[in-house]
């Protein structure tokens, strides 16, 4: 599904360049973000990247798959996110399974979730 990853394409882009309104808009007001250490709501991510403590400085996807059930949208996302992290930069391998909802046309974010690949 070309949305989804259009969708996707588009919170990444706004999580690189702090753009509030686009997160708003498009992450689920419910949402929940699962990193490897904390568990946030959508407010509560959006102002640990407003406050910069996460930075995304590089994101080069390099597989995504897309699963439709019902009303619900998967999109695993195979990646290496470069990011500076508590003033450190980190580089990491994740599968970020991000899941939508879907009303209509219409699909908001509703978890997104970074496990980490180890090699």
């Amino acid at each position: 599904m070309n949305k989804v990853v259009e969708v996707s394409n588009k919170i990444w882009d706004a999580f690189n360049k702090v753009d509030v309104d686009v997160l708003v808009d498009l992450v689920h007001k419910e949402a929940m973000f699962v990193h490897m250490g904390v568990t946030l709501s959508r407010d509560d991510e959006i102002n640990v990247i407003k406050e910069g403590k996460i930075i995304y400085k590089e994101i080069e996807f390099q597989e995504k798959t897309v699963k439709e059930l019902d009303s619900i949208v998967i999109l695993l996302n195979k990646l290496k996110l470069t990011a500076i992290v508590g003033g450190n930069e980190v580089i990491n391998p994740f599968v970020v399974t991000e899941v939508y909802t879907k009303n209509g046309e219409d699909l908001k974010l509703a978890s997104l979730s970074y496990t980490k690949i180890v090699y």
